[in-house]
Parts: structure tokens; C-alpha cells; sequence
């Protein structure tokens, strides 16, 4: 009798995956940098009377850093706008003032002719009005002669 019992892990395949590598590029040819000035070629004896040869190295020196003025050039611009803003603020100002004062005057002129024109309408209305009609002509002691009136 066959005490061994089979399970899933006996019974299933191993399956081992092996990953593809990629291929890889071939570098860019370096090309050599010329230095702008060959370097002094320093010898130092030493003692025991070795002699060492190589190339000085000097320390690197930053860049020179611009001199920076005192006022920065965005706040000159700032400040030129600002005051170019002002004046325009200020001759709006002044237009304003000038058209409302303008208005004014011509709203008085208005005003004023008719009141002009309504009094002397009112003054023709109110003459005419106690006289019905035509032209009357009083005559006392008048003598005609000839188609006209002597007094």
C-alpha cells in the first residue's frame, strides 16, 4: 500500500520564467575636452633626492558675482508706473470736474431761457386777456371830417 498522498504542489508544473534582458545601447563616443591653457608643469625634489613631477593644481576661483545696483530695476519700473498712473488719475480727476461743471452751466442756461420764454409767453397771455376782442378806441368830442378823426 501506497501511504503517500499526492497534493497540488506535487501534481502542478513548475514553471520558471527567465526575464528577456534588454539590449543595451552602445555609450557616445567621449570626445576630449583641449583645456583653454596647457597647465605649468610643477617639479618638487624631495629630500631623499626623488624627484616629483606633475601638474600644478590651482584652486578654482568663483565666478566674479555682478555688482548688484542699490535699486533694483523692477522697482524703478514700478515707481515710473506708479506715477504715470497718478497723473492720469489726476487729469481724470480734472475732466471730470470740468464736464460736471460744464453740465451745470448748460443746465442753468436752460433753465434760464425757459424761464425767460415762460414769462414772457405768461406776460403776453396775461395782457391780452382783459380785452374780448379788436381794438377799442374810446372817442369823446370827436369830430369827423373828411374820413378822419380830429379830437
Amino acid at each position: 500500500m501506497n501511504n503517500h498522498r499526492t497534493t497540488a504542489r506535487e501534481t502542478t508544473a513548475v514553471q520558471v520564467h527567465i526575464p528577456t534582458p534588454y539590449p543595451t545601447a552602445a555609450p557616445a563616443p567621449v570626445m576630449p575636452v583641449q583645456p583653454n591653457a596647457v597647465p605649468a608643469v610643477a617639479s618638487v625634489v624631495l629630500p631623499d633626492g626623488r624627484v616629483v613631477t606633475g601638474y600644478a593644481i590651482e584652486p578654482t576661483r568663483p565666478e566674479p558675482v555682478a555688482a548688484k545696483p542699490a535699486v533694483s530695476c523692477t522697482a524703478v519700473n514700478v515707481a515710473i508706473g506708479g506715477a504715470g498712473f497718478l497723473a492720469v488719475c489726476g487729469g481724470l480727476v480734472l475732466l471730470t470736474s470740468f464736464i460736471a461743471a460744464l453740465t451745470a452751466f448748460i443746465s442753468q442756461l436752460i433753465i434760464l431761457a425757459a424761464v425767460i420764454f415762460g414769462g414772457w409767453i405768461a406776460v403776453q397771455l396775461f395782457s391780452t386777456r382783459g380785452h374780448q376782442g379788436g381794438t377799442t378806441v374810446n372817442i369823446r368830442k370827436a369830430v369827423i371830417k373828411r374820413n378822419h378823426f380830429h379830437s
